[in-house]
């Protein structure tokens, strides 16, 4: 038994022993990790040398601060910190060992990354894990496990009951080499954890001496941004405001959707009309959509979106009354009445600044008295209803109209002390007497119309005084009423004990639905404009028809009529179109619009065309030689983004279903119609050489499709995944084989779609890489752009000139700003231009640099603005124009 036994404890007693020989290795090398662990944060504390991953052995992980790049001395990295509204250049501690940051790239293993990469902008992965720290904090990274599977196979000649042991010392030491080693390059004998297969240290005569990076702070979120290695020196680089200028070209779009009161001609021939914070003065030329489609001029005084006009009697004179709103610091912007002459587009009086709330809902001038007087009402609850005197700008009564709705007011014709209100299921006539040249001792006294037998209707959108005294009404219900004087019937409800009152005389129905807009002509004739059934009719004596004609579909409604030069009439309707025709002969659009918020935008690679989308729902391609609309088609969904082909033959729009589009410029056709996840895209950008289209996501994904060389098909070639939030730019390379990306948390990344959809990790050799665009919010070129303080939402859109001279962008407080290219000085100048009512979404350069057009968010409209200056009329001699005689690869080869 004893000889059968021994033989059998033998191995059993082998394996204990190893077991307890690998127990106490691992015991050592834990007392080594914890000592190297003690030995490091002691150097730490010292502002010790950091030292890199790459030295040791192991892969750097991907979610930790930016390597310092090669050639930066080791305690401290000099940068230039933006903070709120401080800027300063100052020398930082190293934010932790090159090696828990970004070195070489990693081995690549497919076209698609893990998440939890560590952007230029430092934002964090989905998982939450690795979010930047303060500077000399360390984070302890897990290594990969495929770090070990080199070393385990690398020692092949040893025992197998050596192996281990010698794995476990292997790893021990490199643990204290990881913490312990120096970082001083001469400690790495000269090695450059950075260096790329040319060679150890052949970046470091790129050294840039005031620092090789840049950080700025949005929402405290740090980002860096690495110098190019061309610039020895910020102070290098341009200041001041670029040479070059904006002027406004011309403005598509005419606000007719939820105003009124917003249509005339006046004297000189000019139709005057409002958008956004411009008043336009627009002189059809030729027939109507003729050549050049006329001219226009611009009345830009106002600081927020126009809401209602008046023309005075003389026909020169006007008054434009505005909303309240806010400026860039949240200080409320009161509404107020510029008085202003058409011919010389001066201001001559500024009326009711403070008097006002909300905003100002109507306006008239007197025409008794040659327009001595300026009634007003504002958008308050009570609906002030106030009288000034024009000359001096002064308030000579003011009294409590309504808590409805106020939609018209005016002074009679014929007596400057009658004034007559109209909206929500009232007429009222007030009686202003006395105060004349005293401020404020004015009275105004109401009487209300009476209806008595007839229907009340809902509302009453308009009125017009008749030659003869008498009142027309137009109303909800589809009639036009006839308003006289009449004796006091004490019988008549709503009398209010007045001796005289003001009854309905006649009735005629005239259309199907509301009456939008009355217009008394100059042979006497009234014109009526129908909401539902789109008619316009013309109305004789006794409210006899004598002609109509009727408003295509696809424009709307009337939403105003303006008698113009002879038979001429002008029709605003309720789709931002502006008409122009007869009764006789139909009417043809002058102006168009959106009538929605807009966002999508791109511009034509060699015409001056542009194509803009919404939520309207409409894409329309404009063109900007004819400043006219080219085509539209319903797009069934909204629609966010696009870009042409380089060809030029078809564009891709980005839906806010996840579905985009592919079209033929010409017949305007579908040629392809795909689906990538199920929320909005956020942007859709051809490769310059037209091989490729990107498309970001809201899905925190790009997806990356082959095009075909007309750009008609398209398939699937990869997606780029490593965001860890919604897509926001991208930007591709000139070579077109590299994106840089954003995304709603400040991330920049730079991806190798030609190497698979791969992300970079090492950022810092992307320094020197040249982009076909720059539309990126963020990266060094353009960090300048950001005001102090920004909360990382404060610029919706950025575009580089062609001839890279320029950068425009749009802001979140209706501006359009210039600056020089590159903009990279913190708190950088800037031209800055006003007339959009509402945050501008997008901003792009015509393919000449000739223009530039911006976008207004919920105002819907289209700025044409014509850069001047240096550099304004194209791009620079060195750059080829682009013609479209040149093949898509040599046309955006810029």
């Amino acid at each position: 038994m004893d000889g059968a036994g021994g033989p059998g404890e033998g191995p059993a007693q082998e394996v204990l022993r190893s077991l307890s020989q690998r127990l106490q290795v691992q015991e050592k090398e834990m007392e080594l990790v914890k000592a190297a662990l003690a030995e490091a944060l002691r150097l730490l504390r010292l502002q010790a040398p950091p030292t890199s991953l790459q030295d040791a052995g192991i892969p750097a992980p991907t979610r930790d601060s930016p390597a310092a790049p090669p050639g930066l001395p080791p305690t401290c990295s000099p940068s230039l910190v933006s903070r709120g509204t401080q800027t300063e250049v100052q020398m930082e501690p190293s934010p932790g060992p090159p090696g828990l940051s970004n070195g070489p790239p990693a081995p690549q293993g497919g076209s698609e990354e893990p998440s939890g990469t560590q952007s230029e902008g430092g934002g964090s992965s989905s998982s939450g894990t690795g979010s930047p720290g303060p500077p000399g904090i360390l984070r302890l990274v897990q290594p990969p496990q495929r770090a070990d599977t080199p070393r385990r196979n690398s020692s092949s000649s040893s025992s197998p009951s050596e192996r281990p042991r010698q794995k476990l010392s292997r790893k021990a030491a490199s643990s204290a080499n990881l913490l312990l080693r120096s970082g001083s390059t001469e400690s790495r004998g000269g090695k450059d954890p950075l260096s790329s297969p040319g060679g150890p240290g052949s970046r470091r005569s790129n050294y840039n001496l005031e620092g090789i990076s840049v950080k700025m702070f949005l929402r405290g979120r740090p980002i860096t941004m690495y110098i190019p290695s061309g610039i020895r020196s910020l102070e290098e680089l341009p200041s001041g405001p670029p040479p070059e200028t904006l002027s406004l070209d011309w403005v598509y779009g005419y606000r007719g959707r939820d105003s009124r009161s917003n249509l005339f001609v006046l004297r000189s021939g000019e139709v005057v009309y409002f958008i956004a914070c411009v008043v336009v003065l627009y002189r059809p030329g030729g027939g109507p959509g003729g050549p050049g489609g006329g001219g226009q001029r611009h009345y830009r005084g106002h600081t927020d979106c126009v809401r209602c006009l008046a023309v005075h009697p003389d026909g020169v004179r006007v008054a434009s009354g505005q909303t309240a709103g806010v400026d860039k610091d949240g200080k409320p912007l009161q509404p107020v009445v510029h008085v202003w002459d058409s011919e010389t587009l001066l201001k001559l009086q500024e009326i009711g600044l403070g008097a006002f709330e909300r905003g100002v809902g109507a306006l008239a001038f007197s025409v008794a008295d040659q327009g001595a007087f300026l009634c007003v009402v504002d958008d308050s609850n009570e609906h002030m209803l106030s009288v000034w005197d024009c000359s001096r700008g002064t308030k000579l009564a003011e009294i409590k109209s309504t808590n409805d709705s106020v939609l018209a007011v005016g002074f009679s014709p014929r007596d400057s002390s009658c004034i007559v209100t109209s909206g929500k299921s009232h007429v009222h006539f007030w009686n202003w007497s006395g105060g004349v040249g005293v401020p404020g001792n004015g009275t105004l006294t109401r009487k209300q119309g009476v209806f008595g037998k007839y229907k009340k209707p809902k509302f009453i959108p308009c009125f017009v005084f008749l030659p003869d005294g008498d009142i027309l009404t137009g109303d909800s219900e589809g009639n036009i009423l006839t308003w006289g004087r009449s004796l006091s019937d004490s019988r008549t409800p709503g009398r209010g004990g007045a001796k005289e009152t003001y009854g309905i005389v006649a009735q005629a129905h005239a259309h199907e639905g509301s009456i939008f807009a009355l217009c008394l002509r100059r042979d006497g004739t009234v014109l009526s404009g129908g909401g539902r059934d789109r008619r316009l009719v013309q109305w004789g004596p006794g409210l006899v028809a004598l002609q109509e004609a009727e408003i295509p579909e696809h424009f709307g409604a009337v939403r105003a009529i303006a008698e113009g030069l002879g038979s001429e009439l002008l029709v605003g309707t309720t789709k931002n179109a502006l008409l122009r025709g007869d009764l006789a002969q139909g009417f043809s659009p002058v102006i168009q619009g959106h009538t929605d918020e807009l966002w999508g935008l791109c511009t034509h690679p060699f015409q001056n065309r542009f194509l803009t989308c919404g939520h309207d729902r409409q894409l329309c391609l404009w063109d900007g030689e004819g400043h006219a609309l080219a085509w539209s088609i319903d797009l069934k969904e909204t629609g966010l983004c696009a870009d042409f082909h380089p060809s030029g033959a078809v564009v891709a729009v980005g839906l806010n279903t996840g579905r985009w589009l592919v079209l033929d410029t010409e017949t305007r056709e579908i040629v392809s119609d795909v689906t990538d996840g199920n929320e909005q895209l956020s942007v859709v950008r051809y490769s310059p050489d037209g091989l490729y289209l990107a498309i970001g996501s809201h899905d925190n994904m790009i997806y990356i499709y082959s095009v075909s060389s007309d750009g008609a098909k398209s398939s699937r070639f990869g997606r780029c995944v490593g965001h860890s939030s919604f897509i926001t730019h991208l930007d591709w390379s000139k070579d077109g084989n590299f994106i840089m990306s954003n995304s709603g948390d400040y991330e920049i990344l730079y991806w190798d779609v030609a190497g698979g959809c791969k992300l970079l990790r090492n950022r810092y050799e992307s320094r020197d890489r040249e982009w076909a665009t720059y539309t990126c919010v963020l990266g060094f070129h353009v960090y300048g752009v950001w005001p102090d303080g920004s909360d990382g939402t404060d610029i919706n859109s950025l575009c580089r000139s062609h001839n890279e001279r320029v950068v425009a962008v749009a802001d979140d407080f209706c501006k359009v700003h210039l600056f020089q290219y590159p903009c990279a000085r913190a708190k950088a100048p800037s031209l800055v231009y006003g007339g959009h009512g509402s945050h501008v979404t997008s901003v792009r350069f015509t393919h000449d640099d000739s223009h530039l057009v911006s976008l207004g968010g919920k105002d819907a409209s289209i700025f044409q603005w014509r850069v001047l200056g240096a550099g304004g009329a194209g791009p620079a001699p060195a750059t080829p124009s682009r013609t479209p005689s040149l093949s898509p690869a040599s046309s955006l080869d810029v």
